[in-house]
């Protein structure tokens, strides 16, 4: 009786060893590889675009100023005031104006009387040169304070400060009003050495500012400094943008973006590309003619909306995965989706 009990325990073991034996076989027939979508990479042209930070800066600056210290008169200007070339924005005392005024019509009368005497040689050439310089002198002192009283812009633009009120003693520690130009702006941007010979006056960059979101301007190269930066490599390139519609002010954050022609580079949808995690490297993986992946290092260039260019580690004509990348690793087999 107990051998009979022995010999259907080891008969039930062994079908069951067999039975799970023929399962695994039939698992292994029937396992799937994974399933991928690929595309053919594409090579195009890509803009050489490079963008520098700025900020908007008054075509030019002056400070208003009398070159003697006295009373301010009168005040022409308020901040924010648009004026014109030569409007007078304040005016000074005027009594050393009045005095040189009148020392000229005295010089005048003075240098008439010798005139007259020179003529007949009552006077020497020595009192009757005299005259005429004094006369001179007096006629210049008298321009010199004329623009000293009536304080005037050397320039069209928009006055950006006031420091004194009517009345006010004016010191000479710190200009009346101070006039900026802002038809046209400028920003100034450092590129780098490598781009000395392809930059030229009168080359246009766009121009963005955040107050303006998706909008852009137009500046040209204005000025180009003849030296390199031996610390950093690059040189100054002043941009003017024309400004007529006095939208950009001094002050505001610019981007300026520059094209320097293009490269014929591969590019792929973004998300054929994968980053691996802890570092700053990105691999695509590639389809082998045998059906097998290879995990590619590659390196990105532009981001080009919703693809990348790739400046090295793929090829135009590579077959390249774009979906169902999660199961996947380096040498594995797949299976292309379409493919019977």
């Amino acid at each position: 009786m107990k051998l009979n009990r022995f010999f259907i325990l080891m008969t039930a073991g062994a079908l069951l060893c067999a039975c799970g034996t023929k399962n695994e076989e039939q698992a292994q027939k029937t396992q799937v590889n994974p399933v991928v979508s690929v595309v053919t990479a594409q090579a195009e042209d890509v803009e050489i675009n490079n963008t520098y930070t700025s900020n908007i800066e008054p075509y030019a600056t002056n400070n208003i100023v009398s070159q003697t210290a006295g009373r301010i008169v009168s005040i022409n200007a308020e901040v924010g005031s648009q004026v014109r070339k030569g409007q007078v924005l304040a005016k000074m005392d005027d009594v050393n104006l009045t005095k040189t005024r009148l020392q000229i019509i005295n010089d005048s009368t003075e240098l008439s009387r010798l005139t007259e005497l020179y003529n007949i040689g009552a006077v020497s050439q020595a009192d009757y040169d005299l005259a005429k310089l004094s006369l001179n002198l007096s006629k210049k002192t008298y321009s010199n304070l004329v623009e000293n009283t009536y304080l005037r812009s050397p320039i069209h633009g928009v006055v950006t400060a006031r420091n004194y009120d009517k009345g006010d003693m004016y010191s000479m520690t710190q200009p009346i009003f101070v006039v900026e130009q802002i038809v046209p702006v400028k920003m100034l941007i450092n590129l780098s050495e490598s781009l000395f010979t392809q930059v030229h006056k009168g080359m246009e960059f766009d121009i963005t500012v955040e107050a303006y979101p998706g909008e852009s301007f137009k500046g040209k190269v204005n000025l180009i400094y003849p030296t390199i930066n031996a610390t950093t490599h690059t040189f100054p390139v002043e941009v003017v943008c024309q400004n007529n519609d006095q939208r950009l002010r001094p002050g505001m954050f610019a981007r300026v973006t520059a094209t320097f022609g293009v490269n014929h580079h591969v590019v792929v949808p973004d998300i054929a590309v994968v980053k691996q995690m802890g570092s700053g490297e990105h691999f695509i993986y590639v389809l082998q003619p045998d059906n097998t992946v290879k995990y590619q290092l590659v390196e990105l260039g532009k981001r080009l909306g919703n693809r990348y260019e790739i400046i090295s580690g793929i090829n135009e004509g590579d077959q390249i995965v774009t979906e169902g990348q999660a199961r996947l690793k380096d040498g594995i087999a797949v299976q292309v989706k379409g493919d019977n």
